[in-house]
């Protein structure tokens, strides 16, 4: 029995470490950031959850312990991967578009990133 076991085991080490190539490998053939985005939030998420839950298994199936540092590394990982996509595409937005490039943006008429108010210019007096 211990036997399926770690070939469940080595089967999750197995399709992580092909997420994690698949991840890796992404970020250095994309070409925009844009498209680098999908490789870290997306193929390397999944890479590290599979690591992940072949610990899971190790500690419950074999060490017959359940361990909750693994689901606290999963709960930070999925917490943190979409905010890094946000402020990589936010940064993406700001830097290559300008607000009559972007698509229509619905009934709101305004984008989000864009949607800063035009301030007159102010003298400055620190110079004195």
């Amino acid at each position: 029995m211990t036997f399926i076991f770690e070939l469940l085991i080595a089967f999750f080490l197995i399709v992580s470490g092909i997420f994690g190539f698949v991840g890796s490998f992404g970020m250095i053939k994309l070409k925009d950031p844009m498209s680098r985005l999908h490789a870290p939030t997306k193929a390397t998420t999944l890479g590290v959850g599979g690591v992940l839950l072949a610990s899971i298994a190790h500690s419950v199936l074999l060490e017959g312990k359940l361990s909750l540092h693994e689901l606290l590394i999963t709960l930070f990982l999925f917490l943190t991967a979409p905010i890094t996509a946000l402020f990589i595409a936010k940064w993406h937005i700001h830097r290559h578009e300008k607000p009559s490039d972007l698509p229509d943006a619905g009934e709101d008429e305004l984008w989000a990133t864009h949607a800063v108010e035009q301030v007159e210019d102010v003298p400055d007096h620190s110079a004195n």
